[in-house]
């Protein structure tokens, strides 16, 4: 019997250490807890405003802003990049950072036309370059003659290959006819725009 009274002694005073190991773990420190809670929610706010505002990247918008218009970029002796692009494409908004670069390094001996595929005005223009897919990228000579084009997402290399062709004054483009991922232009939202300067 001496035995079971050990083992009943041994049990209780198991049980009673236990609630105590517990109580530490569920229960720790409340500034602790402030601090954690803190931090979180700086940490949801940050990547909220990260992935929501544009934090100095570069939008389609900015492009649209400071492309060259398509009838002076035609008219100047200057090779020219013509994008045609829409607001809701994805793959478009993607590469406008990459465009962008390539843009402010040859701005001076190339000129870069955006042209939205939601406006009727440019029906002609999406004809004439058969654009079926976009980003479609058309490179000219200074001539306006089209060397070749580059439609949807591919890697940044080809693009600025092309321009630097075009700046170079070389007879043709090294990517001539590319297809990567793009946006359908069938699913494009014609609108007719009022402003004649506007290339959206």
């Amino acid at each position: 019997m001496s035995r079971l009274s050990k083992m009943t002694r041994l049990k209780i005073r198991h049980r009673q250490v236990r609630p105590r190991m517990l109580e530490i773990q569920f229960f720790p420190n409340k500034d602790l807890n402030r601090r954690i809670a803190l931090l979180s929610s700086i940490a949801a706010v940050s990547l909220f405003a990260s992935r929501r505002l544009d934090l100095g990247e570069v939008s389609l918008k900015d492009l649209a802003a400071n492309a060259i218009a398509y009838e002076e970029a035609l008219s100047n002796g200057k090779p020219t990049v013509v994008e045609f692009y829409a607001d809701w494409c994805e793959v478009c908004r993607e590469l406008a950072p990459d465009i962008y670069k390539v843009e402010q390094q040859y701005k001076d001996r190339v000129n870069f036309v955006m042209l939205n595929v939601d406006n009727t005005k440019w029906e002609q223009e999406l004809d004439e370059f058969g654009v079926e897919g976009i980003p479609h990228f058309s490179f000219l000579d200074k001539e306006g003659n089209e060397e070749g084009n580059v439609v949807g997402k591919l890697p940044k290399q080809y693009f600025l290959e092309n321009v630097v062709a075009l700046a170079s004054g070389d007879p043709s483009v090294p990517h001539a006819r590319v297809i990567g991922q793009f946006s359908s232009a069938e699913a494009r939202k014609v609108h007719q725009v009022v402003d004649p300067r506007s290339h959206g």
